[in-house]
């Protein structure tokens, strides 16, 4: 993940794995959630709802429907194959 303005942008590790067609962008708690999550085997809505509630001063329904909505935008742009 690289910094791009006030996004960020994932990059594939190798060259070959890079799609230019398909580039991500993450705003600021996209890019939040998946340096915490990157790294792990498996995650879900409730760990990303509380990773937010610990970052940022949302009701915990907002943090939840952000979750939800992060997880199927991730899921959308391939960048999980299970969740």
């Amino acid at each position: 993940m690289r910094p791009l303005g006030n996004e960020y942008l994932l990059i594939a590790e190798s060259v070959e794995l890079v799609n230019f067609n398909a580039m991500i962008t993450l705003n600021e708690s996209a890019a939040y959630l998946w340096r915490n999550v990157a790294d792990k085997e498996s995650f879900d809505a409730d760990m990303l709802t509380e990773l937010l509630l610990a970052e940022y001063e949302v009701s915990p329904e907002q943090a939840k429907k952000d979750a939800l909505a992060t997880i199927e935008s991730w899921k959308s742009a391939n960048l999980l194959t299970d969740c």
